[in-house]
């Protein structure tokens, strides 16, 4: 049975449970469980993590913890009772966890495996903490650990700071919230501001001595050195280095460790020199021999020195080589080191170019303790403590020292009979009173232990020698009295014996017999003379003569003898027991001369400060003591002695003997009477304070006032003690007395000089601490009303002292921080004062910092929800008193300027975060009597709606994201939930007092707004929490939004109609909630919108301004950034909200007005879907064709949907800027025409808007107009820019402004020098179909023909569309998909190149036109483009497969011509007609005729450099011809079931009869050209070509027809072949009415390179041979897919397999497999052709001249040398395309293999040929043609697989001439009328139209895009943008076209004509129109 559980209620999962078993629980490890029930071994519960499922789970699993349960029951919560510090950690590491895999993720390495480091040394922290063995004070050490890494973690992953206090996080609900601000602000400063250590310390490790010439011990004695001052600072570390250099005792680091501890910050500065000198110690010369002498003596060998300051980079100094220098002078010796400083190095020698002496050296900071702590190693191990000299800046009480500091300065010494000066040794020791030498009290240095005796360095030959070595002499207290120090003085001999001679001693005693020691200072001793034997064992005997020069004892003349030779030393005293000072001594000995006492008393203030701190105690003892004597007497001389001592504690380096004084007072002090004379005196002070001159003495007294009272204090409680309580009364009275005094001081004013106002401001700085000694002795409410009455009595006038104003904030301050202000009873009596001053100085806006520290205290002594009587009292009175002025000063504080200083702005942000602290602290304090009190204590209603205005706009200051830095979570929930909890009991005031009759506007404004921002913050938005984050705030506050928006909901109700003032204004702030995915937010938010539209149309009949608004919003919320990652799922969420969301649809759907509001949200949730797609598209990094489109797309909606102009041009200029980034300048160009189209030329003022500034229309236009023109020129659209500059140019004119017409003249002009200079390349289209539903709205399910880029190919297109769109499947076919695609929940690309089919043919029919002109005509302004995709119909035949292939034609026609405002546009509509064979095989015939008449002309015209294109495609056609090519074409439509069986075919029979005539023609004539110009080596092939020729007429029964063929070549009259005119038969399809067009003689490759149907020949591998090419390559060729340009007539034809895969070497990635080629290039669809466009005109005989009449509508020709991969190998300059200047192709390689077929040249501007132009179809509104066709790499969609069949895949194509790249593509073209053939002469030709068709074919009206800026022929008539629209009758045309003869033109009511007759010509028109 389940047992609800007892004391199992919390565990950890210790091992992963499945769950398997019924009503289990899946638990996985580390889970932490809470357990309701328990049953048989086994637990039910709920794991925390998801608190929502429950079930059971095994017992043994679960690991039980301690834990306490609050409200038991069903709605229990656990809470662990383990330490607070654990919890957190356990749950800050889970969130960590999931994060740091984030880390990984993302790739942030560093922070990645820094933060592992760091929850594995938490881990290891955790596990001390919960074994429990630590001592408390490592706990904490531990837990400052914990705490320390857990922030820094939080802080590197963006995680909220935590408060803590005492490491453990704090309840923001148990504090105040004024002392949660502190504590976040602390760990905020923590965080930001490194504490700087005062206290430094120098580590110093001896490694060795690297040197040469050792050999001698040596010893080794660092220092430091202030060279500005010139002396050491630093005590000695003193270490022995043996012979090798090393130290001495190297298994003790004590002697070759130190640490020079308590460096000033000070200290740290450059001039402070660590200094090492080196002695030796051996013989007197360092190259002595060995047995020269055996005595040792201490020799100067080197010194080094290195600048602390090189140490304060940080960084451990290991292994430091010191440079050593070694002395050439020893006389100075002494000063070697300054030298050194100096740079005076000319004077040493380094002591070996290696020498040196190898260190480690380190700073360490931080006070000695913290040091021990943290480098713990180095203390445990052993290390000498160096100090430095004297005692430390700071001297702690206790501390003993008792070392005298001796300095062996110098001597001069007499020759003594000798003729070299003396070798000197000075012996040192130190006797005692009884004689006896006192062992071991000698300290050369720290490192070393002390010695008995001293032996100085020897200077060779030296009579005054300078030693300077510093000695520490620590000698305890009770030795010094009576001894002395003697100095023995030696001469060193060098001899053999070495022996050390006496000659003389001195000494000095250490104590006078005064008691004082031996004064700082240098001491000249006297040196007395005496022999080597004399014994000076005996003292008696030399202490009675003088020690020193100048002090003489008795009238002993013996002494005088010796003066002449001198010894100098320095002595300096470090004491804290013996004293150097007479007056201090005579002090303490006051009982002794009673007479001196005034004297001492008044000498005290001349004793340095050290020494009286040293006698702290005896020294106040002696005060009382003589106060005691006689208090008349010395009364006031004992206060002002106790004054100065209390004073000089002040002091810094003396404040740690405060302690000492006040364990005095309690301890020591006895003075039970004192306290009388005390007050006494101290009254009096204050009494003369006002009369007084001089306030300097007072000011000291009142500064020493704490420690007065405390003296007082204890001296009346010892008389109490003594006497039973007795004169208590009279002890209040003298203490009322003395306030009586100060109060009355204190009211003064200070009148001209400010002394009183400074000692009024003394006495303040010092008041409050007299408090706590005041309550030993009375009651707390005495002392309040005391303190109050003092405080009182201060003048409140502000205009007094600023400085005095301050001091009076910082004594309320203090008051607030004192003990008295803790106690309730007393707070009631103060806090009147307090905020009295408090009030006067807000208002005056003065000291705010101040003024926030004291409002900061008051509020935490405040604890929350103290409901006690005296809390809700003072509440009372602060609301009463301060909440006005605090809303005003908050207020005040915000709307400054912020300063600019970083400190300023700390400070600043301080002052504003504590007042704001404050406010809330006070709001969550008040209760509801306390609102009411308050909105009860406003007299009007004016002063109300202030107040309310004042508070809700105080709320929103609050709101703002920087009120609190961004890691302050906590902080703002707290402030959240405050302010949430005020506006509730505010809303009531505003429905009781702000409705009806009394309604205002602008605080019901001001609240709704508040409301708005309140729910949009984002500290609210719990969905991006972490789960736990989450679960901990909806614990503690809920969702604080929905209680928010239901309040929003309630007061929108209250307001009846005064709703219609927020109509429309509140709908954007309301549609900003309602994008808060919170479901119960939206149900509350969405019937306010249906009230708006409602109460609207009751006002208005309509609701334009709600859907206006709501539009706005709607764009202005996604720019603010609404719409990106945060908000994206909110977004996709809100489209419901306009949708089917039943409360709002269905509400609308009740009412009258159904269908204007069913509208408006259809219109809205387009609006929506567009924007969603536009913020999606907006994330991406680079600009790509998704974010352009998605821009044209919502401009085109805002413009055509909306009507929303402005919005329209700011998405114009967003779009404009998108092109630019993308370099997409005539896109760009576009653009911005469309915001040109919609101003004038008039002088109307515009505003300022976007970048644009204040101007006229007519500027700003004028400015855009200049801005297109650079796009265009950029994006090499010149002609488009010629129209705008003779437009701008029109303005200039009319207003005779000529310099600027000068300019926009010159710029035409240099736009047509640019149009005939430069190249331009010609653009690939390709046509791409997005399927499926994943697509962004505007690409779903549609298709698009997209501009490439220049140099861009299908495969780099396709694979940059793949980019975009990552999870896209490429489709491989390219059929039309079906709607499975179209439905699928997925992305289907199909992409495959098309052919643009201009759509005027005027410029390129015209004669004479340079192709760099026609080329902008071929690829500008397309409407339409086309794909041919060849197939079988009926049965094939395998002997002759061109009997049954027919080609499928897809005509696409798009919603605006390219290029436009997108690189990309919509197809509107598509078309698709089938072509016959015998339509096809014509259409073969004619563009492979077309191309051979190219390339004639070519060679003729001398613009060919190589004739190796001509030869080829000779070679290609004579080869396929006498192989059975052409024939083919003769079997399968020539012979007589086919002529029977197709009787309406008979005129397409006879010109295909022609072209093959015409094709021997063009062949005769090309061989006789062939043969002027082919090179010599070629001269066996063209003999071939010619053989095989007649071969070929012969099959074909072609008789000779030399007569047709003229051997001169053909006159091109105006430097270009001339446009062959070539009339032809109108073909029709059977049923009259459609147009069949006809395919280009290069579309259809011979598919079995061996069949006999094929065109193609085995001539075509004797061709490969010849050019050194296997037959199997396809990159001489240039495989290049080209559907146009496929030729039957092949020099490799590809096999039946090539048919199904279409490899092309020039396509396929060189790096893939064939398999794999296969199969990519499958997902490529072929791209259309580049036909050919030079024109060969035929000459013929007028008797047997043909008609070569044309079908018009073929393929428009273009090129461009970009395409093909050969041609860039072969060429990659742009200028080697000249016509007039083509350089040579290099053929071969080194190999001499032929690397790339030649390349003709071509244009330098167009990098195309002439093309050839053929007329147009005689349809009257024929379709419009296509140009070329476009096949996939796949077979066709319709699958076959037969060795017969001819692809429309130009890579099947084995012609030579697909592979030269636009040379070998021709195609037919639409023109605008008919023409005749022309031939040199320009005789005229009849012309024959046979079969044309009588009714004409409609063309489908397009419309056109809105700004559509070109006029397109034959179509709807589009009415021209104004700006760019050119009167037909105005001017001239752009490109006036070439007179010809016989040239008509008709044009009847718009549409062509189609009965048969003369071509016509068409009406004159402008080159391009925009």
């Amino acid at each position: 049975m389940w047992i609800p559980t007892e004391h199992e209620k919390y565990g950890v999962v210790i091992a992963s449970f499945r769950g398997t078993v019924p009503y289990g629980l899946s638990l996985e490890i580390g889970d932490t469980v809470q357990i309701l029930e328990k049953c048989d071994g086994w637990y039910r519960g709920f794991a925390l993590k998801n608190p929502n499922i429950k079930g059971i789970f095994p017992s043994s699993y679960v690991h039980l913890k301690n834990a306490c349960v609050k409200n038991k029951g069903q709605f229990e919560m656990v809470i662990p009772t383990e330490d607070s510090v654990i919890t957190e950690m356990t749950s800050t590491l889970r969130d960590w966890g999931t994060m740091w895999k984030q880390l990984y993720v993302r790739n942030e390495g560093d922070l990645f495996h820094r933060l592992w480091h760091i929850m594995n040394e938490i881990l290891d922290l955790r596990r001390q903490v919960l074994v429990g063995h630590l001592t408390h004070d490592r706990m904490k050490d531990v837990k400052r650990h914990i705490t320390a890494r857990l922030d820094w973690g939080n802080e590197q992953l963006g995680l909220d700071l935590v408060p803590r206090k005492e490491y453990a996080m704090v309840d923001p609900e148990d504090i105040s919230i004024t002392e949660l601000y502190r504590l976040m602000e602390h760990r905020h400063r923590k965080k930001d501001t490194p504490v700087q250590a005062s206290s430094h310390h120098l580590f110093v490790q001896m490694k060795s001595l690297m040197c040469s010439n050792l050999g001698e011990e040596l010893e080794v004695i660092f220092s430091l050195f202030d060279s500005k001052e010139n002396r050491p600072i630093s005590e000695r570390f003193f270490l022995r280095l043996n012979r090798n250099g090393l130290p001495k005792a190297p298994d003790k680091p004590e002697r070759h460790c130190s640490l020079f501890v308590d460096l000033g910050s000070s200290e740290l500065r450059k001039d402070i020199y660590i200094t090492v000198h080196i002695i030796r110690i051996g013989r007197m010369g360092a190259g002595e021999k060995k047995n020269a002498c055996s005595v040792q003596y201490r020799r100067p060998f080197g010194c080094a020195v290195l600048s602390i300051a090189d140490l304060l980079t940080g960084e451990t100094k290991d292994d430091l080589v010191l440079k050593v220098y070694m002395c050439n002078t020893e006389s100075e010796w002494y000063q070697i080191h300054e030298n050194i400083i100096k740079k005076l190095n000319a004077r040493y020698n380094l002591t070996g170019s290696n020498a040196g002496l190898a260190v480690s050296l380190q700073l360490l900071h931080g006070d000695i303790e913290q040091i021990r702590r943290e480098y713990s190693s180095v203390f445990s191990h052993g290390v000498s403590i160096t100090r430095k000299l004297g005692f430390s800046n700071i001297i702690m009480p206790g501390e003993m020292r008792n070392d005298l500091y001796i300095t062996i300065e110098r001597g001069e010494f007499e020759k003594g009979g000798k003729s070299v000066a003396r070798n000197v040794e000075v012996t040192m020791f130190i006797v005692d009173s009884s004689g006896q030498t006192l062992k071991d009290f000698i300290s050369f240095g720290s490192g070393e232990p002390p010695a008995s005796e001293y032996h100085s360095f020897v200077l060779y030959h030296n009579n005054s020698p300078r030693w300077s070595e510093l000695l520490k002499l620590p000698i305890p207290v009770d030795k010094f009295r009576g001894a002395h120090i003697r100095f023995e003085f030696r001469h060193c001999s060098t001899k053999e014996k070495g022996e050390k001679k006496l000659f003389g001693f001195s000494f000095v005693p250490l104590m006078q017999e005064d008691g004082r020691t031996l004064p700082d200072g240098t001491h000249e001793l006297i040196v007395h003379k005496c022999e080597e034997n004399t014994n000076l064992q005996d003292t008696t005997r030399y202490l009675k003569l003088p020690f020193s020069k100048g002090i003489f004892l008795g009238n002993n003349n013996q002494a005088m003898k010796a003066t002449k030779e001198s010894f100098w030393i320095t002595s300096f005293l470090c004491s804290t027991k013996l004293t150097q000072n007479g007056d201090m001594l005579d002090l303490l000995k006051w009982r002794t001369h009673p007479d001196k006492i005034t004297g001492c008393l008044s000498k005290l203030k001349e004793i340095d400060g050290s020494e009286i701190v040293k006698f702290l105690q005896d020294t106040l003892d002696t005060l009382f003591g003589i106060l005691d004597e006689n208090s008349q007497k010395y009364g006031s001389k004992v206060f002002d002695s106790l004054v100065h001592i209390i004073n000089l504690l002040q002091d810094s380096k003396f404040h740690h003997f405060k302690p000492v004084m006040d364990t005095y007072i309690e301890s020591h002090f006895a003075g039970a009477l004192a306290y009388r004379d005390l007050i006494k005196v101290l009254k009096w002070y204050v009494d003369r304070i006002t009369e007084a001159e001089r306030q300097e003495h007072i000011q000291e007294v009142l500064k020493a006032q704490e420690y007065i009272f405390k003296y007082i204090v204890q001296s009346r409680r010892l008389f109490s003690l003594a006497t039973g309580g007795q004169n208590e009364e009279e002890f209040r009275c003298c203490i009322q007395e003395l306030l009586m005094s100060v109060r009355f001081f204190l009211s003064q004013e200070s009148k001209g000089s400010g002394a009183l106002s400074q000692s009024q401001a003394v006495f303040l700085s010092s008041f409050p601490a007299v408090y706590s000694e005041l309550l030993k002795l009375f009651d707390v409410r005495e002392v309040a009303n005391l303190v109050q009455d003092t405080l009182g009595s201060l003048p409140t006038i502000m205009h007094v002292d600023d400085s005095l104003q301050a001091i009076k904030l910082q004594c309320i301050g203090k008051t607030v921080e004192s003990q008295l202000y803790t106690n309730p009873d007393s707070r009631y009596i103060l806090l009147p004062v307090v905020l009295h001053h408090l009030h006067i100085h807000l208002q005056e806006q003065k000291d705010l910092i101040m003024c926030a520290r004291i409002l900061s205290n008051v509020f935490c002594l405040i604890k929350k929800n103290s409901s006690e009587k005296s809390v809700l009292e003072e509440i009372d009175v602060i609301v009463a008193s301060l909440l006005d002025i605090l809303l005003r000063t908050i207020l005040e504080i915000t709307s400054r300027p912020q300063p600019s200083g970083s400190t300023m702005r700390l400070q600043f942000q301080d002052v504003t975060g504590e007042f704001v602290a404050c406010l809330l602290s006070l709001l969550r304090q008040m209760t509801d009597r306390h609102y009411q009190q308050l909105l009860d204590s406003f007299n009007t209603k004016e002063e109300l709606r202030d107040f309310l205005l004042q508070i809700f706009t105080v709320f929103r200051i609050l709101i703002r994201p920087e009120m609190f830095p961004k890691d302050w979570t906590v902080m703002r929930l707290v402030a959240n939930n405050v302010i949430i909890t005020t506006v509730l009991y505010l809303s009531d005031a505003l429905r009781k007092n702000f409705l009806n009759e009394n309604f205002d506007y602008k605080i019901w404004d001001s609240y709704f707004y508040l409301a708005v921002i309140f729910i949009n913050q984002l500290c609210l938005q719990l969905e991006m929490f972490t789960p736990s984050k989450k679960k901990k705030v909806l614990e503690k506050y809920g969702d604080m939004r929905v209680t928010m928006g239901c309040e929003i909901f309630s007061m929108w109700q209250n307001l009846g109609e005064h709703k219609l003032h927020f109509i429309p204004a509140l709908i954007g702030p309301f549609l900003e909630v309602t994008l808060i995915p919170q479901p119960d937010l939206r149900n509350v938010m969405i019937p306010i919108f249906h009230d708006m539209m409602d109460w609207e149309q009751r006002r208005s009949g309509n609701f334009k301004q709600v859907e206006a608004k709501l539009i706005d919003k709607l764009d202005s919320l996604m720019s603010e950034g609404k719409g990106d990652e945060t908000y994206r799922e909110l977004f996709n969420s809100i489209i419901p909200l306009f949708g089917p969301y039943p409360s709002l649809l269905k509400k609308i759907e009740r009412e009258t007005w159904r269908e204007s509001g069913v509208s408006l949200i259809a219109t809205v949730t387009r609006l929506m879907e567009r924007l969603l797609d536009y913020r999606d598209c907006m994330k991406m990094g680079e600009v790509d064709g998704k974010k352009i489109g998605c821009t044209v797309s919502l401009l085109n909606f805002y413009k055509t949907e909306l009507n929303k102009e402005e919005m329209y041009i700011r998405y114009i200029h967003k779009l404009y800027d998108l092109h630019l980034k993308a370099q997409n300048f005539t896109e760009a160009a576009y653009t911005l025409l469309l915001y040109d189209e919609l101003l004038e030329w008039s002088d109307r003022p515009l505003r300022e808007f976007l970048t644009y500034p204040m101007q006229t229309e007519w500027q700003r236009k004028e400015h855009l107009h200049l801005t297109i023109i650079q796009n265009f020129d950029r994006g090499k659209c010149w002609e488009n820019g010629i129209i705008l500059c003779r437009k701008i140019a029109e303005q200039y004119e009319s207003y005779y402004d000529y310099r600027n017409l000068s300019k926009m003249r010159m710029m035409e002009a240099s736009l047509y020098d640019k149009i005939m200079d430069q190249q331009r390349l010609e653009p690939e289209f390709f046509r791409v179909g997005f399927y499926g539903k994943k697509f962004p709205f505007f690409l779903r399910n549609k298709e698009f023909v997209c501009r490439g880029h220049d140099y861009e190919r299908l495969e780099a297109f396709q694979q940059r569309m793949l980019n975009e769109f990552p999870h896209a499947i490429a489709m491989q076919h390219a059929n039309q998909p079906d709607e499975t695609i179209f439905q699928a929940e997925a992305q289907y690309l199909q992409i495959y190149a098309v052919t643009p089919i201009p759509e005027s043919q005027e410029v390129l029919q015209r004669e004479g036109v340079p192709d760099n002109i026609k080329s902008f005509y071929k690829v500008n302004h397309i409407w339409k483009f086309r794909y041919d995709r060849p197939f079988h119909k009926g049965t094939k035949d395998k002997e002759n497969e061109f009997k049954s292939l027919w080609v499928e034609r897809t005509s696409l026609y798009l919603v605006q011509s390219l290029p436009g405002i997108s690189r990309w546009f919509e197809v509107e509509k598509r078309e698709v007609v089938e072509m016959s064979p015998l339509e096809n095989a014509i259409e073969v015939l004619e563009n492979k005729n077309q191309q051979l008449k190219t390339l004639i002309s070519q060679c003729q015209t001398r613009q060919m450099q190589n004739i190796n294109p001509l030869t080829m495609c000779l070679n290609g056609v004579i080869d396929a011809a006498v192989n059975g090519g052409v024939s083919r074409y003769q079997e399968a439509f020539f012979v007589k079931e086919y002529i029977l069986s197709h009787p309406e075919d008979g005129e397409k029979i006879a010109r295909l009869r022609e072209l093959m005539l015409e094709q021997a023609q063009i062949l005769e004539f090309g061989l006789a050209v062939h043969e002027k110009f082919v090179p010599q080596d070629m001269r066996p092939l063209h003999k071939k070509l010619v053989d095989q020729f007649f071969v070929m007429k012969s099959s074909l029964g072609i008789q000779e027809f030399s007569a047709c063929i003229q051997a001169s070549p053909v006159h091109f009259p105006n430097g270009s072949p001339r446009v062959c005119r070539n009339s032809a038969p109108a073909s029709m399809s059977p049923d009259g009415t459609r147009v069949i067009p006809r395919r280009s003689p290069l579309s259809y490759p011979a598919v079995n390179r061996y069949s006999s149907s094929s065109l193609s020949s085995q001539a075509s591998a004797e061709v490969s041979n010849i050019t050194g090419q296997s037959e199997s390559s396809d990159e001489v060729f240039n495989m290049q897919p080209s559907p146009s340009t496929s030729s039957l007539s092949s020099t490799h034809s590809a096999s039946p397999n090539v048919t199904s895969s279409a490899p092309s070497s020039a396509r396929a990635s060189p790096l893939l497999s064939d398999k794999h080629k296969h199969s990519r290039e499958n997902s490529c669809l072929s791209p259309r052709e580049r036909p050919c466009s030079a024109i060969y005109p035929t000459p013929v005989e007028p008797s047997q001249r043909m008609l070569f009449n044309h079908i018009g509508d073929g393929a428009l020709p273009r090129s461009d040398p970009n395409l093909s991969a050969p041609e860039k190998a072969v060429n990659p300059t742009p200028s080697s395309w000249s016509l007039d200047s083509g350089k040579e192709a290099k053929n071969m390689s080194d190999s001499g293999k032929l690397i790339s077929p030649p390349v003709p040249p071509r244009p330098t501007q167009t990098a195309s040929p002439a093309r050839h132009t053929t007329s147009v179809s005689p349809s009257p509104a024929g379709r419009s043609p296509l140009k070329g066709s476009v096949q996939s790499f796949t077979p066709s969609p319709v699958e076959y697989h037969s060795p017969g069949l001819i692809s429309n895949s130009p890579v099947l194509s084995g012609s030579y001439s697909s592979g030269i790249s636009s040379l070998s593509r021709c195609s037919t073209s639409e023109t605008s009328g008919f023409e005749n053939q022309v031939n040199e002469q320009a005789a005229p030709v009849s012309v024959q139209l046979r079969g044309a068709p009588e009714e004409p074919v409609r063309k489908e009206s397009k419309t056109p895009p809105p700004y559509s800026v070109y006029e397109r022929t034959l179509r709807r008539p589009v009415p021209l943008p104004h700006s760019l629209s050119i009167p037909v009758t105005s001017e001239p045309p752009a490109l006036p076209p070439k007179p010809l003869t016989a040239r008509t033109s008709h044009l009847e009511n718009g549409t062509r004509r189609t009965e048969p007759g003369p071509r016509p010509r068409p009406l004159p028109r402008k080159v391009s129109q925009l």
